[in-house]
Formats: structure tokens, C-alpha cells, sequence
């Protein structure tokens, strides 16, 4: 690590009391990552019950957060010396940092496997209950448009059936209209003919009255006639006769 840290004090461009000086600020911190980048990886939790585990993950992310606190205090002390410092001191802190950092997350990681996983667990749940509630708000749209649908069918036959029984109500109101009107023009013509018939009837008997009124008219007056033995004489030849009995 130390000819990565004077590479980059070299690429610089620190004079070499400075560049020596930085080194010495800054080189035992390159050998603290490397220690820890390898120690870190043997640490590994899996299980709720490797608690030592989680407690050496604890301490070394603790040692290296004060590490990486102590720094970050050392690279804004140098900044201040001048602005070159600066920029030198930020290329080497980043550089510590990020070598720092993903040790330091996984080691804290490690440390609270339990915690995280909970967190995991918890938000696993949320998920799957949100995607259930959307399922069944989902189901219970879908049951409303398959029932409104079934309403509309419903009502659409409903009104074709009020329809066709209406249709059937005034055809037969119309038939029972016609069949009234033709029992009214038979009662009419029978009416007429039974008036006709007595009509006849009655000139008939006038007309029999009326010859036999006749009849005895002329019985009356031959009984006349014979009684006075008067000359009889026709009226169509003008022969005269007498009456004999």
C-alpha cells in the first residue's frame, strides 16, 4: 500500500518534505485497510445465535470508524496547509475511503445480521401485503363489472320481456276490440233483419187484413145483392144476371 500512497503523493505535485510528510500521516491507515480488508472477510454471520461473530464485526467497524474519523481529521487539518495540500490530501482520503467504506458496510452488516434481516423480513411482508390487498382490490373490481354486467343482461331481457308482454296485451286488446265490433255489427244486422222481418210481418198482415176486410166487403154486399134480387151486372162484359141462391 505504501507505493500506491507514493504514487499518488508523486502524481501530486508536493515537494518532497510534504510529500514525506503526508506519507507518514497517512501510511499507517493504508496498513490498517489491508489488515482489515482481510480480517473483515472471515467474519461472517449466518446465524442468530453466532453472537461473538456479531460482536468482533462490532468492533472492528467501531476500530475503523474511529480510523476513518481520525482521517478525515487529519486530511482537513493538512487542507488548511495549502490548496495543493488539499487536493493532494482529498485524492488520498477518497482513496482511504473507499477502501475503508466497503469494509466497514460489510462489517456492519455482519455485526447487525439480525436487525437487517429483520428489516427484510419486515419489508417482505409489507410487499406481499400490498400485492394481496391490489389482488383483492383487483378481485373485487372485476366481481363488480361481472355483476353489473349481469344486471345489464338481466335488465335488457327484462324490458324485452315487459315489451313482448305489452305487445301481446294490445294485440289482444285489438282483437278483443274487433271481435266486440263484429258481435256489435252482428247484433246491428240482426237487429235490422228481425226489424225488416216484422216490417214484412206487419204489411203482410195489413195486406191480409186488408183483403179480408175486403173479402168481406164483397161477402156483405152479395148478401146485399141476394137479398134485393137485383140484376147483376158484370162490369168487365156488362152481362146481366140475377142472383140465384
Amino acid at each position: 500500500m505504501n507505493n500506491q500512497l507514493a504514487v499518488l503523493l508523486k502524481s501530486s505535485g508536493l515537494d518532497t518534505v510534504k510529500s514525506a510528510y503526508m506519507l507518514e500521516k497517512f501510511n499507517d491507515y493504508f496498513a490498517i485497510a489491508e489488515e482489515w480488508k482481510s480480517k473483515a472477510t472471515t467474519i461472517v454471520v449466518n446465524d442468530e445465535a453466532q453472537k461473538p461473530e456479531m460482536e468482533m464485526a462490532r468492533i472492528g467497524r467501531l476500530f475503523l470508524r474511529d480510523k476513518r474519523l481520525a482521517i478525515e481529521k487529519t486530511r482537513k487539518e493538512l487542507k488548511e496547509q495549502s490548496l495543493k495540500e488539499g487536493q493532494a490530501i482529498d485524492s488520498v482520503a477518497k482513496v482511504l475511503k473507499g477502501l475503508i467504506e466497503p469494509i466497514e458496510t460489510y462489517l456492519e452488516q455482519q455485526e447487525k445480521f439480525v436487525e437487517f434481516r429483520e428489516k427484510a423480513r419486515l419489508e417482505k411482508e409489507r410487499v406481499e401485503a400490498e400485492l394481496r390487498l391490489q389482488a383483492e382490490l383487483e378481485a373485487q373490481e372485476k366481481a363488480k363489472q361481472v355483476e353489473y354486467e349481469r344486471a345489464r343482461i338481466e335488465n335488457e331481457q327484462l324490458k324485452k320481456e315487459a315489451h313482448e308482454k305489452d305487445t301481446a296485451m294490445q294485440v289482444e286488446r285489438v282483437k278483443a276490440f274487433q271481435k266486440e265490433q263484429q258481435a256489435i255489427i252482428e247484433k246491428v244486422k240482426r237487429e235490422a233483419q228481425e226489424q225488416l222481418l216484422q216490417k214484412q210481418k206487419a204489411e203482410a198482415d195489413l195486406k191480409a187484413k186488408q183483403q179480408e176486410m175486403e173479402l168481406a166487403q164483397v161477402k156483405r154486399e152479395l148478401v146485399r145483392l141476394k137479398r134485393t134480387c137485383l140484376q147483376i151486372v158484370c162490369p168487365k162484359c156488362e152481362f146481366e144476371f140475377e142472383w140465384e141462391e
